[in-house]
């Protein structure tokens, strides 16, 4: 295969990673929702403070479990390999939301994408238990279902955004697929638990 091809796969699983997902939605919500008038130092702390839990801490904690272990870095896609980090990632985001609540007294709504990540992440992990499912195409999907419920929430035209997320979702499949991490119907059941807990996040939450 085109070692080009490879490269720009690499890239987009990196960059589409699952654990960046609840980051970039957080900052989005920052600014884009009537969150953007707290200060600016607030706003810092909270996004680091969601960096720690979502990013930094898991994949501290799972490296760490994984160099006891003494896996090599492939290892770690194996479906029964996957229990442990699934359960470190969700205590993690569990953590976030009691510091959120607690600390921060957040309102439910800015606490709606952690909640949803988390939701992703128990969906996946329930899965896995049976079969292995792509949480890349998960995370990229729970956009998608996240939009479509927007819409009727709010009453607007999705079209340009819900084709580009689609768009998104589907770049971030093939990557998994060409990486030969997932196949096609693990990125499915994947893109179907994500569009279906990003759906319902919104709608019910």
């Amino acid at each position: 295969m085109n070692k080009y091809i490879i490269w720009t796969a690499k890239a987009v699983s990196n960059i589409f990673a699952p654990w960046y997902l609840a980051l970039l939605g957080y900052a989005l919500l920052l600014i884009f929702s009537y969150m953007n008038a707290i200060p600016w130092s607030v706003m810092a702390i909270l996004l680091l403070t969601v960096y720690f839990f979502t990013i930094l801490l898991p994949h501290w904690a799972i490296c760490l479990y994984v160099r006891i272990q003494g896996w090599k870095e492939q290892e770690i896609g194996k479906r029964e390999h996957r229990v442990v980090p699934y359960l470190i990632s969700i205590m993690c985001y569990m953590a976030l939301l009691y510091v959120l609540n607690n600390v921060f007294h957040a309102q439910t709504y800015s606490q709606a994408i952690i909640v949803g990540a988390l939701l992703v992440q128990v969906a996946c992990a329930i899965a896995n238990i049976w079969i292995k499912v792509s949480t890349h195409a998960a995370g990229a999907a729970g956009i998608t279902g996240a939009l479509m419920a927007l819409s009727l929430v709010y009453g607007f035209n999705p079209s340009g955004w819900l084709a580009g997320s689609v768009m998104m979702c589907g770049v971030v499949c093939s990557a998994r697929m060409i990486l030969r991490q997932h196949t096609l119907g693990e990125v499915g059941l994947g893109s179907l638990i994500g569009l279906l807990c990003g759906w319902s996040i919104v709608l019910f939450l």
